[in-house]
């Protein structure tokens, strides 16, 4: 039985956050001392990041009559809201997020309508509230309200892959199943100016954004007019140092990322061994070079980590493409950002054949997951 992916479709916010001016605007932070300011324009310029995207619409050097909660525009500072204030905004933007990038892939999956949704599995790290998005979903989609809902919460980077997971489950254990993904992250909500290292990495990376898919396996629907990803198989593994090295924990002002510059390090040495089990799992792929492999789908964690899995398994340029744009236009929009790769690589001009596709992201622990998938022809 095959699960395909019958739709993907992302979403942003409106405000646009170009990376050289949000860098000069933290490097002149007050209480930044002479390292800070070097480590902020030595994260910026080498982030890979041209653009990305936020729910705060205060952070733009446009003037604004309200008082300001992120970033006064008046005296160029960031200011330092406290977790209930930022999470406010993620209930309010976050469902705004959640609600558009899921009707997009509904009204994108052919043949499927509202009522036929039989499960909803929503993904987000960067905030709380209940009745949650998988809530807020069903009833602005009008969706049946018997539908089974699932949030994966609080999971980090990887955490698309569990939910994806989760809807093949869902579609191998009924044929009749139907299963819409939502995957929606306001990392901007968390910034904050800072001398720490970690800080300023997570701050010249991460950015807001959604993506949204519909999931089935049922045999009465019309074929897709486009091209569909098949979800083949899925693993799940460890790496056995990194614990400390990518954490993502909840602070007084906000949610605070640790992201260690021995991350990249860490996925050279490791990343071979975290994709042998998937390979294994299918036998005409032993022993191929991964190059070989026609798409890679990597979570864009950050330039260097591109540059370390790159090198390691001897890709091309052009297989990290997808991964390199993704990570220039929109930035780490954590769980959702791998969704942005299959997307890229999902709208590429196809051929009349099946084109494989290997996909993996990092998270916390230090979690490796990694997907094989199948880009079927029209």
């Amino acid at each position: 039985m095959t699960v395909l992916m019958r739709s993907l479709e992302t979403a942003v916010p409106t405000t646009v956050m170009v990376q050289s001016q949000v860098r000069d605007v933290f490097a002149a932070q007050p209480g930044l001392n002479r390292l800070g300011q070097r480590l902020v324009t030595a994260a910026f310029d080498s982030s890979g990041i041209d653009t990305r995207y936020t729910a705060v619409e205060e952070l733009t050097l446009e003037r604004h009559n309200e008082t300001p909660v992120f970033f006064d525009s008046d005296t160029m500072t960031i200011l330092s809201p406290g977790t209930k204030a930022r999470n406010e905004v993620y209930a309010e933007a976050g469902t705004k997020l959640f609600v558009e990038a899921a009707q997009k892939a509904l009204d994108a999956a052919e043949g499927v309508e509202a009522e036929d949704i039989t499960h909803v599995v929503t993904v987000s790290c960067t905030g709380f509230f209940n009745p949650g998005p998988d809530y807020k979903i069903v009833r602005a989609l009008g969706l049946n309200p018997s539908a089974q809902r699932y949030h994966l919460g609080f999971m980090g980077c990887y955490a698309a892959f569990p939910a994806l997971r989760a809807a093949k489950s869902f579609c191998d254990a009924d044929p009749n199943a139907v299963v819409l993904v939502v995957s929606a992250e306001l990392c901007s909500l968390h910034v904050r100016s800072s001398n720490n290292p970690d800080t300023i990495v997570g701050t010249s990376l991460f950015a807001d954004g959604a993506a949204a898919a519909v999931i089935t396996a049922r045999t009465d629907l019309a074929p897709p007019s486009g091209p569909a990803l098949s979800l083949d198989f899925f693993e799940t593994t460890l790496t056995p140092v990194g614990e400390e090295s990518m954490a993502w924990n909840i602070g007084d002002e906000g949610f605070e990322m640790v992201l260690g510059t021995y991350v990249p390090h860490i996925i050279d040495e490791h990343i071979v061994g975290a994709l042998a089990p998937l390979l294994e799992r299918d036998e005409s792929l032993i022993g191929l070079e991964y190059r070989d492999i026609e798409h890679w789908a990597i979570h864009p964690g950050g330039r260097s980590i591109l540059d370390k899995v790159q090198a390691k398994l001897k890709l091309s340029d052009d297989q990290l493409v997808p991964a390199r744009e993704t990570l220039r236009d929109y930035g780490n929009m954590s769980s959702a950002t791998v969704m942005f790769v299959l997307k890229h690589i999902l709208d590429q001009p196809g051929s009349d054949s099946d084109e494989r596709i290997c996909s993996m992201a990092f998270g916390p622990g230090l979690t490796v997951e990694t997907a094989l998938l199948t880009k079927t022809s029209a």
